[in-house]
């Protein structure tokens, strides 16, 4: 595994707190809670969880329900509307599989209008795109494989990137603009590529080696290949046993990337995921040089974001997964840009504008019909990237009680991580999480994290085999990291059972907890 790189930018690395739990009390379970407000044992154990001396000052909206009745079992501050960070893939992530449906796949075509003469296309030739999040540059050679299998060597006019089906807002409302450069916060297009099978569309991955002798330049590449992006070397190399402190950083509004900082002699080799400004430009770039590579030559300049004209002929197609196998990497890896995508297809699916106004609107009327209340929440992003987003923890519980019954329910739940499953496809952001307690293997759910605002929400059964919902959001805490209250309500979940609750107190081992503001998965090469 590559070394990470230290950024300028708020990168925030932070390493995850460790849990470490204490069974300290163990109470009378004489009755659940429910919405009465009751105190039985489950809710004075969760208290006192709440009570940790980290979230003094902090906010806490809580809610614990019986997955099969529904009933209510702990509630906190239900109806407080708090940043629910990652949370917010929740309710994109089950409107998507009720709007685009489970089956939904992305195409991305190669058209034009032109004539065949022999070998030679005359006229343009069309990219066109539909949001594909999954997009590889070996997608691209395929198409441009197509092409040329079909016997076309030349194309005497443009190369016409078509990404229409999105409008041009490239960033969402409210996302930090020091977090521009950063992967977890690529530009939104219909038409992008994605560097490897973590599907980060929008972005590369920059790799820097150290030379053989001190004062050489790092030895840089980009992945994809590609001429859209250009490295500013200004690293070297020190040194064996010497400071690496590489940082790589894309300008404003361009896509220079500068690397510079050092490297020791016999260091390994570091890997950055930089975003890319206009993930169009760089798809068309990216196939272009696909083409040329199997013998197509366009003799024309690219041209970006103009439509399709009516009537194109389709020459090459390209297919994604199918949308419950794309919650895999969406959901365990809490991929930001998969987000914004389905959001903005929602949008065209709905009322034919791949807007994000659209698409939330369309997450909207969903949310109505399975019973939670859109007027008691804000979401202004896919993702959860924006602090604008103010989602109550009983809202996102009554999603998570509401889809149970929803006929792609089994995929939706696959796709949530699970705790302590090392596989990063399988566990995901949850997979160093809960290790060694009764929630191990069983609790499923999605992660949050962002600058004083955290959250967990998923399912995990019981001691005596009951399935709960549970969600926890907690908010305006100083300190680094509170994943450990999260995870010590979870093992309390699954440590008791309907005649007996266990209190199990976080006991947090604070390595470097200052800067717990990012998800497990958005911190590359991940080491959570």
């Amino acid at each position: 595994m590559s070394r990470p790189v230290r950024r300028t930018t708020r990168m925030r690395h932070w390493i995850w707190s460790v849990v470490a739990v204490v069974v300290a009390t163990t109470f009378s379970w004489s009755s659940p809670a429910g919405a009465s407000g009751d105190r039985t044992g489950l809710p004075e154990a969760i208290d006192t969880i709440l009570g940790d001396a980290r979230m003094d000052g902090g906010a806490a909206s809580v809610v614990v329900a019986d997955a099969k009745t529904g009933a209510v079992l702990y509630q906190r501050r239900p109806s407080g509307r708090l940043m629910p960070a990652s949370n917010t893939k929740l309710l994109t992530s089950a409107a998507a599989m009720a709007l685009l449906g489970p089956d939904h796949r992305f195409t991305t075509d190669v058209l034009s209008t032109g004539a065949r003469h022999g070998s030679v296309l005359a006229g343009d030739l069309y990219l066109r795109g539909t949001g594909d999040p999954t997009l590889l540059a070996e997608d691209y050679d395929r198409l441009a494989a197509a092409l040329a299998d079909s016997g076309v060597r030349r194309v005497t006019g443009r190369l016409v990137a078509d990404d229409t089906r999105f409008d041009d807002q490239r960033l969402g409302r409210s996302w930090a603009s020091d977090d521009e450069s950063s992967y977890y916060s690529a530009q939104t297009s219909a038409l992008s590529v994605a560097p490897d099978t973590d599907y980060d569309t929008g972005t590369v991955i920059v790799h820097a080696a150290p030379g053989d002798k001190p004062g050489d330049r790092p030895r840089t590449t980009v992945t994809p290949a590609n001429h859209y992006v250009h490295l500013d070397v200004r690293a070297t190399t020190v040194d064996r046993g010497g400071p690496s402190d590489l940082t790589v950083e894309r300008q404003h509004g361009a896509n220079t990337v500068t690397v510079s900082g050092t490297l020791p002699v016999g260091g390994a080799t570091a890997k950055e995921w930089i975003s890319v400004w206009e993930p169009t430009g760089y798809a068309a770039d990216v196939f272009r040089d696909a083409l040329a590579a199997h013998g197509v030559r366009v003799t024309g300049a690219t041209r970006l974001g103009e439509a399709t004209p009516k009537g194109a002929h389709r020459l090459a197609t390209h297919e994604s997964m199918p949308l419950k196998e794309l919650l895999i990497p969406f959901l365990k890896l809490s991929n930001n840009m998969h987000a914004e995508a389905l959001t903005k297809a929602i949008g065209y699916e709905t009322s034919g504008r791949g807007t994000w106004d659209a698409g939330l609107a369309g997450i909207s009327g969903y949310l109505k019909r399975v019973g939670v209340d859109p007027g008691k929440l804000r979401q202004v992003d896919g993702s959860g990237l924006s602090r604008m987003d103010s989602v109550p923890a009983d809202q996102l519980a009554k999603l998570l009680l509401s889809v149970r019954t929803e006929p792609w329910y089994a995929d939706w739940y696959r796709a949530l991580p699970v705790a302590c499953d090392p596989n990063r496809f399988v566990g995901g952001t949850l997979r160093s999480r809960l290790c060694g307690t009764p929630a191990a293997l069983n609790a499923r759910g999605k992660t949050g994290s962002l600058t004083g605002a955290s959250a967990l929400s998923g399912y995990v059964t019981d001691a005596g085999g009951r399935e709960l919902v549970y969600s926890v959001v907690l908010n305006n805490y100083l300190v680094g990291s509170v994943k450990s209250i999260e995870d010590a309500i979870v093992v309390t979940l699954a440590s008791s059972d309907e005649n007996r609750a266990v209190t199990v107190r976080p006991k947090a081992i604070r390595k470097t907890e200052s800067n717990g503001d990012l998800e497990c998965s958005w911190r590359k090469p991940a080491q959570c």
